[in-house]
C-alpha cells in the first residue's frame, strides 16, 4: 500500500461484473423489494441476528416448537405444465392433492413459520423426516443437502438489504418426484424472477422437472447475494476515497466496523453454499437429471466468485482500517509536535520571566542591578522575541514545521 493508502478494488470477472450490472438494472416493487437490487446507503450500527433455537437442551430429536414471534403462515400454490400454469392461495392443505394430481409439476411455498401443526401435517403428508421438519423452525442452520429415501431436503440462505441492513432468510426446500415444498421465514423473497418464467413460459423451466425447478430457486438465491456485495464494495469505495482526500468524520471508525461485520455476515451464509451445491450436482440417482447437472455446476462458478470477491472485500477493509487507524496517529503525532514545539519555545522565555521575576532588593550591587536600568525591560523583551524567533527559524531549518 503506498503513502495516499490508496485501495484498488479488484476488478471481477467479466461474468461477475456483468451479474452484478445485471442486478443492479432490475425494476424492484412491492413487498419483494427488501431482497431488491443493490442500495447504497449509511446504514446504522445493528447488532447481528441473534442465534435461536426453539428446542431446548436434552429434548426428543424431531420437535418442532415454532417461534412465537413468527409471521403467520400463507400456502402459495403454483402448478404447471408445459401447456398451462395455475397458481393460488390455499387455506387447508387438503386442496393441494387437486395440483398434485392435475399437474406433473407443483410448487408449494410456505410463507411463515408460527403453524407449528400445520407443519407436521404437512411433514405427514408428504412423509418428511420429523428431523428435517426441526431444522425448518430452527432458522439458525447453514447451507446443506440431505438425500432421503423419498425426498431431497435442502436449506439455502437468501440475503437481502432489508431497512438499510444485511439480514439473511433461512430457505427450507424438499424436493420430490413431482413437487417442490419451500419454506421461508416470511413473506417476500428474491424468486418473482422464477415465478415470472414460470408464468410466461420463459427458458425451459416449464418443459423440465422438479429438480431443475428446484435448481433454478437455488440459483436465484445465489444470484441474490450479487446486489448486496455491491452495495458493500461500493461503500467500501467510499470509504476509501474519503482516508485518499482525509475526509475522515467522527463516524467513520463506526462504518469501517458495521461494514467488516456485514463482510463476515456475507462470507458466513454464502461459505456453505459452496459445499451444498458441489454436493446437490453429484447426487447419485435419478434424483438431478444430467442436464440440470450442467446448470448446477454454473450455480457452482457462481459460488465460487462469490466466496473469493467476499474475502477479498474483507482483506481490503482490514486494510482500510488499517490505514484509518496510521492516519489517525500521523494526525495525533502531528498535534502532538506542534505543541511540543510550542512549549519548547516557551522553556527559555519562562525561565527569564521567572528570573526577573524574583523579588531582590536592588539597592545591592549584585541584586539584578539591570533592574534600575532605564531600557532594561525593553531590552529583555527584544531578547525574548529574538529567542523565540531564533528558535521557529532553527524548527523551519530542521524541517520539523513542514509537512
Amino acid at each position: 500500500m503506498d503513502s495516499h493508502a490508496k485501495i484498488s478494488i479488484m476488478s471481477m470477472s467479466d461474468d461477475s461484473a456483468k451479474r452484478l450490472s445485471e442486478h443492479s438494472g432490475q425494476e424492484k416493487s412491492g413487498e419483494h423489494s427488501r431482497l431488491s437490487g443493490p442500495k447504497f446507503f449509511r446504514r446504522r450500527i445493528a447488532l447481528p441476528q441473534r442465534f435461536r433455537r426453539r428446542t431446548r437442551p436434552g429434548e426428543v430429536p424431531g420437535r418442532v416448537e415454532a417461534d412465537p414471534e413468527a409471521e403467520p403462515p400463507t400456502i402459495h400454490v403454483m402448478g404447471y405444465s408445459s401447456a398451462e400454469v395455475v397458481e393460488g392461495v390455499v387455506e387447508d392443505i387438503s386442496q393441494l392433492d387437486e395440483y398434485l394430481a392435475k399437474f406433473p409439476i407443483t410448487w408449494i411455498n410456505i410463507d411463515g413459520l408460527a403453524d407449528a401443526k400445520l407443519i407436521q401435517a404437512l411433514g405427514t403428508k408428504f412423509g418428511l423426516h420429523p428431523l428435517t421438519l426441526e431444522d425448518v423452525v430452527n432458522v439458525h442452520q447453514r447451507a446443506k443437502v440431505e438425500d432421503y429415501d423419498d425426498y431431497l431436503f435442502l436449506v439455502a440462505r437468501m440475503i437481502a438489504l432489508q431497512e438499510d441492513e444485511v439480514q439473511t432468510e433461512q430457505i427450507s426446500m424438499f424436493l420430490g418426484d413431482n413437487y417442490l415444498l419451500t419454506f421461508q421465514e416470511r413473506k417476500g423473497d428474491c424468486l418473482d424472477p422464477v415465478r415470472t418464467r414460470i408464468r410466461k413460459k420463459r427458458g425451459k423451466i416449464r418443459t423440465r422437472g422438479a429438480d431443475y425447478l428446484a435448481y433454478a430457486v437455488l440459483d436465484a438465491v445465489v444470484d441474490g447475494y450479487f446486489p448486496v456485495v455491491e452495495s458493500l464494495s461500493r461503500e467500501l469505495e467510499q470509504l476509501d476515497a474519503e482516508l485518499d482526500d482525509k475526509n475522515l468524520t467522527t463516524n467513520t471508525t463506526a462504518r469501517i466496523h458495521r461494514l467488516r461485520r456485514d463482510l463476515l455476515l456475507v462470507q458466513r451464509s454464502i461459505w456453505p453454499h459452496r459445499e451444498a451445491v458441489n454436493e446437490f450436482s453429484h447426487l447419485t440417482g435419478d434424483w438431478i437429471t444430467d442436464e440440470t447437472r450442467i446448470f448446477l455446476r454454473d450455480c457452482y462458478d457462481h459460488v465460487i466468485q462469490l466466496v473469493e470477491i467476499v474475502e477479498t472485500y474483507r482483506e481490503m477493509c482490514a486494510d482500510v482500517r488499517d490505514v484509518y487507524v496510521s492516519e489517525i496517529s500521523l494526525r495525533m503525532n502531528a498535534v502532538m509536535k506542534f505543541l511540543t514545539l510550542i512549549a519548547t519555545i516557551f522553556i527559555p522565555l519562562n525561565f527569564l520571566a521567572a528570573l526577573y521575576g524574583m523579588n531582590f532588593n536592588t539597592r545591592y550591587e549584585w541584586n539584578m542591578p539591570e533592574l534600575g536600568w532605564p531600557y532594561g525591560y525593553p531590552l529583555l523583551v527584544l531578547l525574548m522575541v529574538g529567542i523565540g524567533v531564533g528558535m521557529l527559524f532553527y524548527f523551519w531549518r530542521k524541517g520539523w514545521l513542514r509537512e
